[in-house]
């Protein structure tokens, strides 16, 4: 079983006061995210990055296209809100 990637997908567009307006990170979260070898914290992190989403709103297509990223490395995708 792969591990969990990165909540990025791939739109990488910060326009909204340095977070991505896709997956809601920043460039130095981004970065973070490629520091965490540990199965937990990289599940953590993706809970952080939703909270973050909830807060400042998601990009609707997000949850989909990360559940279908999980999917394709052979890890199931974690419990993601509805679009």
């Amino acid at each position: 079983m792969g591990k969990l990637p990165s909540p990025c997908i791939d739109v990488c567009k910060y326009k909204r006061a340095g977070h991505c307006i896709a997956c809601s990170m920043t460039k130095p979260q981004k970065k973070a995210f490629k520091q965490i070898k540990v199965a937990e914290q990289r599940a953590g992190f993706v809970q952080l990055v939703m909270a973050q989403q909830a807060v400042m709103g998601k990009f609707p297509a997000w949850p989909e296209v990360y559940a279908r990223k999980c999917r394709k490395k052979g890890v199931a995708p974690p419990d993601l809100p509805e679009g």
